[in-house]
């Protein structure tokens, strides 16, 4: 082996045998011959092997509802028998596993999930369409199976029973389902609602359970001239 590859065996890929497999804090690889997984478009880095990518709309119900609350997740179902690696503008990864229960996920913060997992859009309790879409319009998932997510930023989990939680919307990444979630408008800085003050308005949240929280109100990316 030359000077070259073995200064290059740190990053060599990591092989486990599961269905997902961080192969670092910002990238997953997940084996195709174990399951097969909805990922958001364009999350693909690389692939090996026989892998087919197939753009889905998630039923007419689903598409209705996010032609009516803006909301920007569109997924791409990947199966086959090869290797997939997704990742997502160098954000962070978490890996979770849904045991016959629920999790509520911002839109932005999904890199993928498996598909035996049921899965549909929904809205916090007092939301306007249209206002503040990315973070009061959420992804619902319920089921058995692995979930990815994604952070801007090193997550805190607060647990929300232990006391009243507000939380930022596009702060919030996901929560629990024993979590209920409201609005919070703080009526002095109403004049500032609708013009990206994002501290106008938080999620309330309350019941038994925890929310996921990154550092940042979401990865502002700059579009290319």
């Amino acid at each position: 082996m030359s000077d070259m590859s073995t200064s290059l065996n740190k990053f060599a890929e990591i092989e486990t045998g599961e269905a997902f497999t961080l192969q670092n804090t910002r990238l997953l690889k997940v084996e195709l011959s174990a399951t097969t997984v909805m990922a958001r478009s364009g999350a693909m880095v690389a692939y090996q092997g026989d892998v087919n990518f197939k753009h889905k709309g998630g039923g007419v119900g689903r598409m209705i509802k996010k032609a009516a609350t803006g909301e920007g997740l569109r997924l791409m179902e990947c199966n086959g028998t090869g290797e997939v690696f997704l990742a997502n503008h160098a954000m962070l990864v978490h890996v979770v596993r849904l045991s016959n229960d629920s999790l509520t996920v911002s839109g932005e913060n999904i890199l993928a999930f498996e598909t035996g997992i049921d899965w549909d859009v929904t809205r916090v309790k007092g939301g306007a369409t249209g206002m503040l879409a990315g973070g009061l319009f959420n992804i619902h998932l319920k089921g058995n199976g692995l979930v990815a997510l994604l952070s801007d930023g090193e997550p805190i989990r607060l647990d929300v029973a232990e006391a009243p939680t507000f939380v930022d919307p596009q702060a919030a990444i996901a929560w629990s389902g024993g979590v209920q979630t409201s609005l919070k408008t703080d009526m002095q800085a109403k004049s500032f609602i609708g013009m990206g003050s994002g501290e106008s308005i938080q999620l309330a949240m309350s019941g038994q359970g925890w929310v996921l929280v990154q550092p940042s109100e979401g990865r502002q990316i700059v579009a290319s001239k």
